[in-house]
C-alpha cells in the first residue's frame, strides 16, 4: 500500500527540475565564456524530459537528456579582446539572458509546485493516520 499517495511522481519531478535550474545557472554562468575546452564558445545547454512509467497507472518525470544548443551566437565587433579574429571580430556564446531568465522563472515555480503537492500529500497521510487514533 502506498501511504502518500503521489509521492514517488512529485519526487521524480522535483529531481528533474532541479537539473533543469542547474543546467540553466551553468548557462548563466558561462555567457560571456568566448573560449571553452574545445577552442569554441559556450554553447548553451537546455535538459529534455520523459515521462517514466513507475508501476501500474503510475507515471513521472526523469531527464531524458541534457542536449547542446548548436545554433551560433552573435559576432561582435572587439579588436582589443584575445579572442578577435584577425577583422576584430568575436564569436559570443548563443546565450540570451532574457531566455535564460523565463526557463528560470518556469522551472522554479515547476519545482515550487511540486514541493507543495508533496507537502500536501504528507498532510494527507498525517490527517488519515489521525482517524485511526
Amino acid at each position: 500500500m502506498d501511504l502518500i499517495p503521489g509521492l514517488s511522481q512529485t519526487a521524480s519531478a522535483l529531481d528533474a527540475n532541479k537539473l533543469r535550474l542547474e543546467v540553466i545557472a551553468q548557462n548563466i554562468a558561462n555567457a560571456q565564456t568566448t573560449r571553452g575546452p574545445d577552442g569554441g564558445p559556450y554553447q548553451r545547454q537546455g535538459v529534455s524530459f520523459e515521462t517514466v512509467m513507475q508501476g501500474v497507472n503510475k507515471t513521472g518525470v526523469s531527464v531524458d537528456r541534457v542536449f547542446t544548443d548548436e545554433r551560433p551566437g552573435p559576432a561582435v565587433f572587439n579588436p582589443t579582446h584575445p579572442h578577435a579574429n584577425t577583422e576584430g571580430m568575436v564569436q559570443m556564446p548563443n546565450v540570451q539572458m532574457a531566455v535564460e531568465m523565463v526557463d528560470m522563472i518556469a522551472a522554479s515555480r515547476a519545482y515550487q509546485a511540486n514541493l507543495s503537492a508533496s507537502q500536501i500529500s504528507r498532510e494527507m497521510a498525517q490527517n488519515a493516520l489521525r482517524i485511526g487514533q
